[in-house]
């Protein structure tokens, strides 16, 4: 497998779907921290309980004025800015430290990471499935998927993170483009 670029945009391989792959500084334990610690998660995505098995619950506790502070939201999104939003998902899969996969929200999106030591660093793929109403917010979620990892990043790596919803904006907006029909 060729080294993935990780700035390149998500994939689309089929309606309703988006792929995202991206190479991650390891070891594969530190990514998993990250992907269902509550309070690792929250530094990129959400903060909220993950559970451990098939059935359990997720909490996303999203509050992104913690993971991009000073910065101004589009009004659309200044709920999950600042007071924060919270709503729940249920585990689909669970197989640390590979595997993990969940419903996000209701049951109209579904979120898989798969992870894979590539030798000191970690190649995560995110594959999120989304059919009724969700399938309108595909582009939204592309976006958001691509700048919540360009975080994860910065963070593993020990660098600045971007501005969130700067970045989101523009990626939306791409997104909105080249997003097949």
């Amino acid at each position: 497998m060729t080294t993935p670029n990780n700035d390149s945009y998500a994939e689309f391989p089929a309606r309703g779907e988006l792929r995202i792959v991206r190479l991650l500084p390891g070891p594969i334990e530190r990514v998993w921290e990250f992907l269902t610690d509550p309070e690792k998660r929250s530094r990129w995505f959400s903060g909220g309980a993950t559970g451990r098995k098939a059935g359990d619950k997720v909490v996303f506790a999203m509050h992104h004025a913690k993971i991009s502070p000073g910065e101004t939201p589009p009004p659309e999104y200044a709920q999950a800015h600042d007071p924060g939003v919270t709503f729940e998902g249920r585990v689909l899969r669970c197989e640390p430290p590979r595997v993990l996969a969940y419903t996000f929200g209701g049951d109209d999106s579904e979120v898989t990471f798969e992870l894979t030591p590539q030798g000191r660093q970690v190649l995560l793929v995110l594959t999120h499935r989304a059919t009724g109403e969700d399938l309108k917010d595909l582009s939204n979620f592309a976006g958001g998927w691509h700048t919540h990892f360009a975080i994860l990043i910065a963070l593993l790596e020990g660098t600045t993170p971007p501005k969130f919803w700067a970045t989101h904006a523009r990626l939306r907006a791409h997104y909105e483009k080249v997003m097949p029909r």
